[in-house]
């Protein structure tokens, strides 16, 4: 049997009229505050100042029930942005809350930041995040399927292949498709500094056409990529079983994710801080990918060692 499920596995059930839950209550509350507030004040004030109140009462609740972008309905975007007004926006990680001026001081210094309190504790080299408290996570990196291009016989596999790790699941995992930009300075400058040696003038001629438009290309369009993710969670247990549990998850998703034709690796330490890193900031623009930083906890030795004089 083959049921069509929506693209939206996480779309809330709808109760009355095509309305969620959620979407009643929020058309709800204001009609009946509005039917009260009509039903004791229509003999003291007139029916045009009453509609001049509830009219636009009532459009508000609608549009904040009703609205949606991105996936995300226009009450979730209001409390969003009370959110980001309240909380400090500037955060700063491994210290904690800068202390504040004395009040005798009668300077007025700028917002000091707050302490970026982040969901984990540390990131191993092997790439296992430990949640503390809330187990250990991992991230792999999966390559995409063309699966347009495939025979109809080709695609039931692929389907196969992905639904049989579905149906292996016993906890959930997050599937996650980020829009990363391309940076191109890395391709032009190998370019640029190849193409001199190339042994004939024409091959030199092409290589310098074609970082030549590589350069237009990134000064006159916004290149991304899609960058998919998986990320898997072991919530019980605490230090080294939660660990050994994730990994042993992680390598059973690599030979399933194998069959449908999608190869998957595990991040690592610094790759996987710099995807953190990424999310937190994510329009940062013109900026360098993280990768080559170290880990928050990681100890920092020199190139060198020293030698006493």
């Amino acid at each position: 049997m083959r049921v069509r499920m929506p693209a939206d596995v996480e779309r809330e059930d709808k109760i009355l009229a095509g309305l969620t839950a959620r979407q009643l209550l929020i058309i709800g509350a204001p009609a009946i505050a509005v039917w009260a507030a009509v039903s004791g004040l229509q003999d003291v004030l007139p029916l045009p100042v009453l509609a001049a109140i509830t009219v636009p009462t009532m459009g508000i609740a609608v549009a904040a029930a009703l609205v949606r972008r991105d996936g995300l309905g226009l009450d979730q975007f209001l409390l969003a942005a009370l959110r980001f007004h309240r909380f400090p926006k500037r955060r700063v990680t491994g210290i904690p809350a800068p202390l504040e001026l004395p009040s005798w001081i009668g300077a007025e210094p700028e917002p000091l930041p707050a302490p970026l309190d982040l969901p984990l504790e540390a990131i191993g080299d092997d790439g296992v995040i430990d949640l503390g408290s809330h187990g250990a996570a991992v991230i792999l990196s999966c390559s995409t399927v063309n699966f347009g291009l495939r025979t109809p016989d080709e695609q039931a596999a692929l389907v196969t292949g992905f639904a049989g790790y579905l149906n292996s699941l016993s906890t959930p995992i997050q599937v996650l498709v980020r829009a990363e930009s391309v940076r191109l300075d890395p391709l032009i400058a190998a370019l640029d500094r190849a193409a001199p040696a190339l042994p004939h003038p024409a091959l030199q001629s092409a290589a310098t056409d074609h970082a030549d438009f590589l350069t237009g290309l990134a000064e006159t369009r916004d290149l991304l990529y899609r960058h998919v993710l998986l990320v898997l969670r072991e919530p019980s247990g605490q230090g080294r079983h939660a660990a050994a549990t994730v990994k042993r998850r992680a390598d059973d998703a690599i030979r399933a994710l194998a069959a449908a034709g999608s190869s998957a690796a595990v991040l690592d330490g610094p790759r996987a801080a710099a995807v953190l890193a990424s999310a937190t900031n994510p329009t940062r623009a013109g900026a360098a990918p993280p990768e080559g930083l170290a880990a928050p906890d990681a100890v920092i030795t020199g190139p060198e060692t020293l030698r006493e004089a």
